[in-house]
């Protein structure tokens, strides 16, 4: 058992070292080409924190352990939510950008609807994942062209900390960059490989399906490059920059990462019915409860983040009693659907009337 446990220690520990190195030579490239923080978020740092998803999905599905794929990405939107900005938000209250509530919130909602309904007949085949990547490239296209059109209008705001220096478009610089990231790339593959691996053999050991080893081990270890990614944007006082990391990852997740995982996989991702049962479906219901938290003032205060948090140890809790007493988490999950929810969606309903009533005072006073 000591093996693997350290094969998951050193895959983490080169995970999150790899993930930092990619975001902070990605994020570099950005500052460079003069990109909308946000954008920046969405797309740039979202893409280089999915990067240890991308690597862990590819190896699992092609090492024919299809179940952590799926667990990995499913559990990895969970804890981008409810774990990284819970956390974030407890220790800072987040500031949201409206664009995140009309339109990328409604394209996460959309990818985890897209998901569930190509995941529904058990698999994801090539077709499959060249519709999910197609949809990748529509959102960055139409992610490219807003950019445009605001640096147009002069509607990019200047949000560079007084302790950002500018970075220079010299070709070493940029030579340099991009040196970083073809390190950082090798350094998430050999992580994720170890990470597999250790995690394959603890599940075969302690008769824990793939599929739960995915969703809480491996997607929580896949999901720490966005925790270091947030929390040092927080520190920074780029507090929107955090939030756009977790949506923009949580969309990469689903388009990009099933979707080359889909088009490369021999045989396709399978999905098991546990996974289209609850799993898929809380990834769903997750998504959708970002709606009225972001809505609510523009901001994610400190007690909707330990909100969040309770919430994703809620979750874990019963999966941990899914696998060790099966009698026990039907009455958790009764527990928690009957009485925790409803409280929970009658709380944040009129956190949002009372929200909707303050915006409407604020225009009659204009």
């Amino acid at each position: 058992m000591l093996l693997p446990v350290l094969l998951i220690l050193a895959g983490l520990a080169l995970l999150v070292f790899g993930g930092e190195l990619l975001v902070r030579g990605a994020t570099n490239l950005a500052s460079i080409a003069k990109v909308d923080p946000l954008i920046v978020g969405l797309t740039v740092v979202a893409f280089g924190t999915s990067a240890p998803e991308m690597a862990v999905c590819l190896q699992a599905t092609l090492s024919g352990q299809p179940d952590i794929a799926m667990g990995n990405v499913v559990g990895s939107n969970i804890a981008n939510i409810l774990l990284i900005l819970g956390a974030c938000a407890a220790a800072s209250p987040l500031v949201v950008n409206t664009r995140l509530v009309r339109l990328d919130v409604p394209v996460m909602i959309a990818a985890s609807l897209a998901l569930f309904a190509l995941a529904i007949k058990g698999h994801l085949n090539r077709i499959d994942g060249g519709i999910l990547l197609s949809g990748l490239v529509f959102y960055l296209c139409w992610l490219f062209i807003q950019s445009r059109r605001e640096k147009r209008l002069g509607a990019v705001p200047n949000r560079m900390d007084s302790t950002d220096t500018p970075i220079k478009a010299s070709m070493l610089n940029v030579s340099l960059q991009f040196l970083y990231l073809v390190i950082s790339v090798a350094i998430l593959v050999g992580g994720s490989n170890l990470l597999v691996n250790g995690a394959s053999q603890i599940a075969r050991v302690l008769g824990v399906s793939d599929l739960v080893i995915g969703l809480t081990a491996v997607s929580v270890g896949t999901s720490l490059p966005e925790l270091a990614a947030c929390l040092m944007a927080v520190l920074r006082g780029r507090r929107d920059l955090a939030v756009g990391n977790c949506v923009g990852s949580n969309i990469l997740n689903i388009l990009a990462v099933l979707g080359i995982t889909g088009v490369v996989a021999p045989e396709g991702v399978n999905v098991s019915l546990h996974a289209l049962q609850s799993d898929i479906p809380i990834m769903i219901v997750v998504a959708f409860a970002c709606l009225p938290v972001f809505a609510s003032g523009g901001r994610i205060n400190r007690w909707e983040g330990c909100l969040f948090l309770a919430y994703f140890l809620l979750y874990y809790g019963w999966l941990f009693l899914l696998n060790t007493n099966a009698s026990v988490s039907e009455i958790y999950a009764f527990t928690i659907t009957v009485f925790i929810l409803p409280l929970t969606v009658i709380t944040f309903s009129v956190i949002t009337y009372r929200s909707f009533l303050a915006k409407k005072r604020r225009e009659t006073l204009k």
